[in-house]
């Protein structure tokens, strides 16, 4: 259907009416509902770049779909792991500080945010704000501890504590939230056996210096009495540590593992934030959030 602004369709009627009489016509008035057409928006947030994918992880089905194909995946695998003796999910480098897996305790390891439990709530506050991430906000938010499971999540830690397999949470959540995060957790119904269960950014790790919010030292941790059948995460950084967080250094980090995917680790999606987006600009939250944006359009492949 052709669309005539206001004036436009006016003007036309009244040639019209000129067809049809000597005599001039005043000019018709403009319909209500036309004049309405064209008033201002009502202000509100800026468009945010972060609107598709938060309601994508929130609405589509194919996002659960995804998330309860991966975990029915490692359920049907669990048992076959925990019997290989030989089986171990840590990268090299972390295995390398505690090498015998012989009387190791099997255990998986999971990160929180977007693998387990789903935040795409705060994400959506930010979005119908137009505000971005703080820490005061996030902070704010995981001590409300209302975050649901993620779908598959819940039961398969249940089933692997059910099979005598310890599960581990590593999160780069700070230390101040350790309790909120734990009452989340247990609210939700996912298995803590106790409090070091959950190992949070600054948990001290004997012998191991942390670079920056990697989680080497303590895979290293878990790793000391326990074979690592399986780990979860959202982030290359949940499974192996990344040194340089730009194209080059995250495709090395991950080079000597991709036949692990599917198999020892299990990647679950997060368009909505994570390293891979601040790699887009080398890593500088100084850029104000047009510059940002502008190095992410530079990413795009056209062909």
């Amino acid at each position: 259907m052709i669309r005539f602004a206001p004036v436009a369709l006016a003007a036309a009627l009244s040639l019209a009416g000129c067809a049809h009489t000597p005599k001039a016509t005043a000019p018709m008035p403009v319909p209500a509902s036309s004049a309405s057409a064209s008033a201002p928006a009502p202000a509100g947030p800026a468009a945010d770049d972060n609107l598709n994918a938060v309601a994508w992880s929130q609405n589509a089905s194919e996002h659960d779909f995804i998330y309860l194909q991966t975990y029915r995946d490692a359920t049907e695998k669990l048992l076959k792991a925990k019997k290989d003796p030989t089986w171990d999910a840590l990268p090299k480098a972390d295995r390398a500080a505690h090498p015998s897996l012989k009387g190791l305790k099997p255990a998986v390891i999971l990160d929180i945010d977007e693998t387990v439990l789903d935040n795409s709530p705060y994400q959506a506050r930010l979005v119908r704000s137009g505000g971005e991430f703080d820490e005061a906000a996030w902070a704010a938010w995981c001590k409300e501890a209302i975050a649901r499971p993620l779908p598959g999540a819940l039961e398969f830690t249940k089933f692997a504590a059910d099979h005598g397999v310890a599960v581990f949470y590593i999160s780069n959540r700070a230390k101040d939230l350790d309790e909120a995060t734990l009452a989340n957790l247990r609210s939700a119904g996912f298995p803590v056996a106790d409090k070091s269960s959950f190992l949070g950014l600054g948990t001290f790790v004997e012998g191991c210096e942390q670079a920056g919010s990697e989680k080497g030292c303590r895979r290293q941790l878990v790793g000391k009495d326990h074979r690592v059948l399986m780990q979860f995460g959202d982030q290359i950084g949940d499974f192996t540590d990344v040194y340089g967080n730009n194209a080059e250094g995250r495709a090395k980090a991950m080079a000597p593992y991709t036949a692990w995917i599917g198999e020892r680790w299990f990647v679950l999606p997060n368009p909505t934030y994570g390293a891979w987006e601040s790699a887009l600009f080398d890593n500088d939250y100084g850029l104000p959030r047009s510059g940002r944006r502008a190095k992410k359009i530079e990413s795009l492949r056209t062909n």
